[in-house]
């Protein structure tokens, strides 16, 4: 009985020797500066891809915005474009209607094409500029003449001699006009 008593004090004493040893001497030596040194690095790293791909989505942003504004653009100025081409038929139907004869068939659909033209305008965004007895604006007036003149006040328009349209808020011609002194 004895061996058996010694063998169970041994067996625990030896796990008293375990137990007595220092817990850094069973695991590895870490530098926590280091560490800590690695983290930042890293840390830093990554702030600095995020604004790099932060900077570089508000360039694609601008950059997408800018080829919009610049499609719209180009597609306003080729639209006034074809419209300035056709202002002059429409000035020429308006002075045929001007001068039509009474009770004249073609006289007629003369009207009805001026006004389906005039009609495809207004669909399209072109507007008129209203000026007759208006102040003279040369942003969308050209005066051909300033005259005396009783009846209108000074710098108002007494009379257009060509209507002038605008394009959403672009002057695609200015109206042609006589000017009171």
């Amino acid at each position: 009985m004895t061996n058996k008593k010694n063998h169970k004090n041994e067996t625990h004493e030896i796990k008293i020797e375990a137990a007595d040893q220092p817990e850094a001497e069973n695991q590895p030596q870490v530098d926590v500066d280091a560490l800590q040194r690695q983290l930042e690095d890293a840390e830093n790293k990554l702030a600095e891809s995020v604004e790099g791909w932060q900077r570089a989505q508000a360039d694609f942003q601008n950059y997408r915005k800018r080829v919009e504004r610049d499609n719209e653009l180009m597609y306003v100025s080729m639209k006034s474009d074809i419209v300035k081409k056709m202002l002059p038929v429409l000035d020429d139907l308006e002075r045929a209607l001007q001068n039509r004869p009474a009770d004249d068939a073609w006289a007629s659909g003369i009207e009805l094409i001026a006004r389906k033209l005039q009609n495809i305008l207004d669909v399209e965004g072109v507007k008129r500029i209203e000026a007759k007895g208006l102040e003279f604006d040369p942003k969308f007036h050209e005066a051909i003449s300033h005259e005396p003149n009783d009846e209108v006040e000074s710098h108002h328009v007494i009379e257009v001699v060509q209507n002038g349209y605008m394009l959403g808020e672009r002057v695609i011609r200015p109206a042609l006009v006589r000017v009171a002194q």
